[in-house]
């Protein structure tokens, strides 16, 4: 398994979330008139839950833990040879729903879910890295 390319995701994931805290306006009211800040937030949020992703599958590739049926069958994988826990297993599901709703369906974004996931779950984000970097050094 290639560590260093784990390492280096989650390095991309930490300068993500430094620049998203960096702009996140502090009320709803901001983020719902600033176009500008809203782009940059769901766009900053969208490549840091896709870095996320990454990691997983790379991890699902590189330990040939057979191939997935989809996105939730591969974390239950994860889970399963307790890479991650149950409870990072269901908030990676949420965390799979929202990049959806940022990549296919932008049309139908719901500014205030989004602003909610900024305000509210990117400790999710803190969690994920903690967990795997907590299975690379039992490897």
């Amino acid at each position: 398994m290639d560590e260093n390319r784990v390492l280096r995701i989650i390095d991309k994931i930490d300068k993500y979330l430094d620049e998203l805290n960096s702009i996140i306006p502090k009320t709803y009211d901001e983020y719902e008139i600033s176009i500008s800040y809203k782009r940059a937030c769901e766009r900053l949020l969208q490549i840091s839950l896709e870095s996320v992703l990454d990691i997983c599958n790379l991890l699902i590739s590189s330990l040939k833990l057979g191939l997935p049926s989809d996105e939730e069958d591969g974390f239950k994988k994860l889970a399963a040879k307790k890479i991650i826990s149950e409870k990072m297993r269901l908030k990676l599901i949420e965390m799979k729903k929202m990049r959806n709703v940022l990549v296919h369906r932008y049309g139908e974004i719901k500014d205030a879910e989004v602003y909610d996931s900024l305000t509210e779950n990117l400790e999710d984000f803190e969690t994920f890295k903690e967990e795997i970097l907590k299975f690379l050094k039992r490897k």
